[in-house]
Parts: structure tokens; C-alpha cells; sequence
């Protein structure tokens, strides 16, 4: 797992990819999700339109600043904006 930046270099963050992994069907407790991660944007409809694009897809939930998504695995994530 790579988190922060050398000096110089844009923000990264990295992950591994997990066997047998069971994809979480959040809400749902039975299967809770395993990270979570805020996306800042300036436009939240044009920031949708090209996570749908990636292969994203929304999830029940969202207030105000906020809407929920699913990454193409299943892995819940929200566009935030101010």
C-alpha cells in the first residue's frame, strides 16, 4: 500500500488486490464495506457522468454535498462538493 506523495509528485494512494475477496453489498451489515473514500469535486454532475462512464454506478443514500457510488467491483465511494 503506497499513501502520501514524495516531494514533487501529485497525491497517490495504492491498494492489493485481495483472494477470495467477498464484494460488499453496502448498506447491508452482512457484507460492510472495507474502505470508503471522499472524492472532492468542482462539478459534481460532469464528475458523475465520467465515473458512470468508468464503470461506476450509484448507490440509495446521498445528502447534502454528497451522492453515494459503487466502483465497478463493488466498493462504495462518494463525489463530494462544496
Amino acid at each position: 500500500m503506497v499513501l502520501g506523495r514524495p516531494p514533487g509528485h501529485q497525491p497517490r494512494i495504492a491498494f492489493q488486490k485481495a483472494v477470495n475477496l467477498r464484494p460488499p453489498t453496502w448498506p447491508d451489515p452482512e457484507r460492510p464495506q472495507q474502505r470508503h473514500l471522499d472524492v472532492t469535486v468542482e462539478d459534481i454532475e460532469a464528475a458523475e457522468r465520467a465515473a458512470l462512464a468508468l464503470g461506476a454506478r450509484r448507490l440509495p443514500g446521498e445528502g447534502e454535498g454528497f451522492r453515494v457510488y459503487a466502483d465497478p467491483a463493488g466498493h462504495p465511494f462518494c463525489l463530494c462538493w462544496d
